[in-house]
């Protein structure tokens, strides 16, 4: 299970998330109470072994501001969340870095038609933790995908059982504040996702 720790802004957190086993890092570069800086996602990106994946967020910025924040923070992969066109995703490929491609369960759910390599399938409302119908995604998305919206520790694996995701994205379900995360939240995520069948 490919596990996806999303929206950290503090060194402690980020070691955390390597030390747990998660597979990416999530660095959001977009409005948010979780953003950071690229400068900031830079020093963070720092601690993270080559093995993780450290990706940036963005949602409406256009691919020239993607490019500019990407490569100052030098992360190894770029997410676009929302009604980003192919074109946004084309724009980008030459960086040669992984795509991802975040989306609500009413868009196209095949992994790679916008030349992505990882697509993720949000809540109806992407940010706000709160659960939604996991089980109605289940045998729609093709290729590597992630699981997103409303999970934690607590419900990770009914949700995983639920939709038979490739993996799992969390932000908001490991926080005891909006933007703040728990180290304890992130260890139990991953282990909860990695224990589920």
């Amino acid at each position: 299970m490919h596990v996806k720790i999303c929206g950290l802004s503090e060194p402690g957190h980020v070691e955390t998330a390597v030390e747990a086993g998660a597979d990416a890092i999530g660095f959001v570069l977009t409005r948010s109470p979780r953003q950071v800086t690229p400068e900031r996602a830079a020093e963070l990106a720092a601690l993270v072994p080559g093995h993780v994946l450290t990706v940036g967020v963005f949602r409406g910025e256009d691919p020239a501001q993607v490019r500019a924040a990407t490569l100052a923070a030098g992360l190894r992969a770029v997410q676009l969340h929302g009604h980003h066109p192919h074109a946004d995703f084309t724009a980008l490929k030459d960086l040669g870095l992984s795509l991802v491609r975040a989306v609500d369960a009413e868009a196209d759910l095949r992994c790679g038609a916008y030349d992505e390599d990882l697509l993720i399938v949000d809540a109806p409302r992407p940010g706000s933790g709160e659960p939604w119908d996991w089980a109605a995604v289940r045998g729609r998305p093709s290729g590597r995908w992630l699981l997103a919206g409303g999970l934690d520790p607590a419900n990770v694996a009914t949700a995983i059982e639920a939709a038979r995701p490739w993996g799992v994205d969390v932000s908001s379900g490991v926080e005891v504040a909006p933007g703040v995360k728990d180290a304890g939240l992130i260890r139990d995520f991953v282990a909860a996702a990695r224990g589920a069948r």
